[in-house]
C-alpha cells in the first residue's frame, strides 16, 4: 500500500459525502450515531455518519465494557428498561461474538439477609431475560464465593450470588459498526466537524462540515439530520435553535486499571450498593483488572475528562473494603473517565437517573437523541429510524439489524489482543510486523506492529491516540507501556500515512500529554 492510500480513501469519502444527496445524515460517531446510520442504510436509505473526532472518541470508548440489563435499574423497579436491555444483550452477543463474551459476576453477602435478597433479585433478572438468558443465576455459600474470588475479604462473609452478563470491547465495537455501515454502502467519516445546519424553507436541509485535518469546508445535503452527539448534544441543538434549553444532566464515570493479581479470577466482583448508594464493578478486562464506576454530576463538558482525586479515592476505599490485598494509588496502571449523556432536563441526581433515551424533534426538523447506553444502541437506532419514516417516505421498510452480523463476525478462540478482528484476523497477520511486539517490556500487552498498520489502512486511524486508546487499548490499560510504545507507533503511522518528522513530534507531544494527564 502506498503512503497516500489512506489519505486518498479519506478524500474519496469526503467527495462522496459532498457530492451525493443523503436520506439521513447522522452527527456523532459513537454507539448511537453509528447504530442509527447502520439501521437506516440496511433499510435501503442513503446514510452518512460524520464524527468530529475519532469514532467512539468520547463516552463510547470509556464505558464499563458491559452488555447488561442493569442491576441498578432492576433495584429501581424499571423492569421495562431491564427487559429491553437483556433482549439487546443477547442480540449483541449473537451479532458480534468476536467482540463480546459471557462474564460471571459474584455479589458477596456479609449479612444473613443479603444472600436470599440478592438471590431473589437475580432470579427476577433471569426471568426478565426469558429464553435469551445467558445462564441461570445461583446462590453460593461462603466457600464457593471465596473459590470464585480468591482475594475477597472473608471476615463476616456468609455467601453470595453468581449471575452472568455480557462483556465487550466498546471501542472496537464502534469500529465494527463504522465498517458495517460502509459494508452496506453507507459512509462513515471521522474528523469531520459539523459547524452549521443550513435550512431550506425553514427546515434543516443538511450539514456544513469542516475537515479537521485540511480545514476544507463542504455542504452536505440531507432529507433528515440526526443529532446523536451524546454529551455534546445540547451544543449541536443550539446550531439549530440558539436559545434551546438543555436536555442533559451529564455525569462522569471513572475507571481505574490494575494488575490482575488484585483479583486473579475469571469472574467479576459486583458491589450493588456502595457507601453512598452507587454500584461498583471490579472485573477482568484485557488481561488486567478494571474497577469502576461512579456517577458524579458535572457542570461543564470536557472533551478529555479525567478522574477527580475524590473519585479515585472513593473507588480505592471501596475496593479496600472487599479485597485483600487491596490496590493503592501507586498501583493504578491507567485511568479513564467518560461522560454519560443522562436525560435530566439539565439537573437531577445523576446516580438515580436511568439510561432511557429521549427524542426531540425541533421546529426546524433536527432530531436529537439523548440518553441510552451501549447495550441498547441497536434498539435506540431502530426507534429513531422509525420516527424518521414520515419524512423519509418509501413505505415503512422493516428494521434489518435484529439478526445482522457486524463486520468481522466470527466465532473463534483467538487471544484477547487479536480476537476483536474476527474474520479480518488473517489480513492483519499478513502485514509486516505480525511477529514484532509493540511493548516488548510489557508482556501483559502482547500487541504487534501489524495491528498499527492495519488500523491505518483499514480502520481510519488518523492519529496516534486513535491507535493507542481505541484500535488497541494500550493507553487505557497501562500508561507507562503506552509511553514506551509511543515513538514506535508514531513512526509506523507516519510510514503508512506518508508523514514527516514534524508530524511525529506533534503526535508524540499530544499523546504524551494525554497519557501523563491520567
Amino acid at each position: 500500500m502506498t503512503p497516500d492510500a489512506p489519505d486518498a480513501a479519506r478524500r474519496r469519502r469526503f467527495a462522496r459525502a459532498a457530492g451525493e444527496s443523503w436520506d439521513v445524515v447522522v452527527i456523532g460517531g459513537g454507539a448511537t450515531g453509528l447504530g442509527i446510520a447502520l439501521d437506516a442504510r440496511t433499510r435501503g436509505y442513503a446514510a452518512l455518519v460524520v464524527e468530529a473526532g475519532d469514532f467512539a472518541h468520547a463516552t463510547s470508548s470509556r464505558s464499563t465494557k458491559l452488555l447488561h440489563g442493569g442491576v441498578r435499574y432492576l433495584a429501581q423497579g424499571n423492569l421495562p428498561l431491564v427487559r429491553a436491555a437483556l433482549h439487546e444483550r443477547a442480540l449483541a452477543r449473537r451479532n458480534a461474538p468476536h467482540l463480546s463474551n459471557d462474564l460471571g459476576f459474584v455479589i458477596p453477602a456479609y449479612r444473613w439477609w443479603e444472600r436470599p435478597y440478592y438471590a431473589a433479585g437475580m432470579k427476577g433478572y433471569d426471568l426478565l431475560a426469558g429464553s435469551l438468558n445467558l445462564a441461570p443465576s445461583r446462590s453460593l455459600d461462603a466457600g464457593a464465593v471465596r473459590a470464585a474470588l480468591p482475594t475477597l475479604r472473608g471476615d463476616g462473609l456468609v455467601g453470595g450470588v453468581r449471575y452472568v452478563d455480557g462483556q465487550f470491547d466498546d471501542a472496537r465495537m464502534a469500529v465494527a459498526l463504522a465498517r458495517s455501515v460502509e459494508d452496506h454502502g453507507g459512509v462513515a467519516l471521522n474528523y469531520a466537524r459539523v459547524v452549521g445546519l443550513p435550512r431550506d424553507g425553514g427546515r434543516i436541509a443538511g450539514v456544513d462540515v469542516v475537515d479537521a485535518e485540511s480545514g476544507a469546508a463542504c455542504r452536505i445535503a440531507a432529507r433528515c439530520v440526526v443529532n446523536a452527539t451524546g454529551v455534546f448534544a445540547d451544543a449541536v441543538r443550539r446550531l439549530s435553535q440558539p436559545q434551546a434549553k438543555p436536555l442533559l444532566a451529564p455525569s462522569r464515570g471513572i475507571h481505574l486499571v490494575f494488575d490482575r493479581r488484585f483479583l486473579p479470577a475469571a469472574d467479576a466482583l459486583m458491589v450493588p450498593r456502595t457507601a453512598d448508594g452507587r454500584v461498583l464493578f471490579a472485573l477482568p478486562w484485557c488481561g488486567h483488572l478494571l474497577a469502576g464506576t461512579t456517577d458524579t454530576a458535572i457542570d461543564a463538558i470536557d472533551e478529555e475528562p479525567q478522574p477527580a482525586a475524590a473519585e479515585i479515592d472513593f473507588v480505592l476505599s471501596t475496593l479496600a473494603r472487599y479485597l485483600d490485598p487491596a490496590p493503592r494509588a501507586g498501583d493504578i496502571l491507567a485511568s479513564f473517565a467518560g461522560l454519560r449523556p443522562l436525560v435530566g432536563n439539565g439537573g437531577g441526581n445523576t446516580a438515580r437517573l436511568s439510561r432511557e433515551h429521549a427524542i426531540e424533534i425541533d421546529a426546524h426538523g433536527l432530531l436529537t437523541v439523548v440518553g441510552g447506553k451501549w447495550t441498547t444502541y441497536r434498539r435506540m437506532a431502530e426507534n429513531i429510524v422509525d420516527r424518521l419514516m414520515p419524512q423519509l417516505g418509501r413505505g415503512r421498510p422493516a428494521c434489518a439489524t435484529h439478526d445482522l452480523p457486524l463486520h468481522g463476525h466470527a466465532v473463534g478462540t483467538a487471544p484477547w489482543w487479536l480476537r476483536g478482528y474476527g474474520s479480518d484476523l488473517p489480513s492483519v497477520l499478513a502485514l509486516p510486523g505480525a511477529d514484532v511486539a509493540l511493548c516488548p517490556d510489557h508482556p501483559a500487552l502482547p500487541y504487534v506492529e501489524a495491528q498499527v498498520r492495519y488500523a491505518v489502512r483499514a480502520e481510519q486511524a488518523r492519529h496516534v491516540d486513535d491507535v493507542l486508546a481505541r484500535r488497541l487499548r494500550i493507553l487505557h490499560l497501562d500508561r507507562v507501556a503506552a509511553l514506551a510504545a509511543l515513538p514506535r507507533v508514531a513512526a509506523l503511522m507516519a510510514e503508512e500515512l506518508g508523514r514527516g518528522r514534524d508530524w511525529i513530534a506533534a503526535e508524540c507531544a499530544a499523546t504524551n500529554a494525554l497519557a501523563t494527564a491520567q
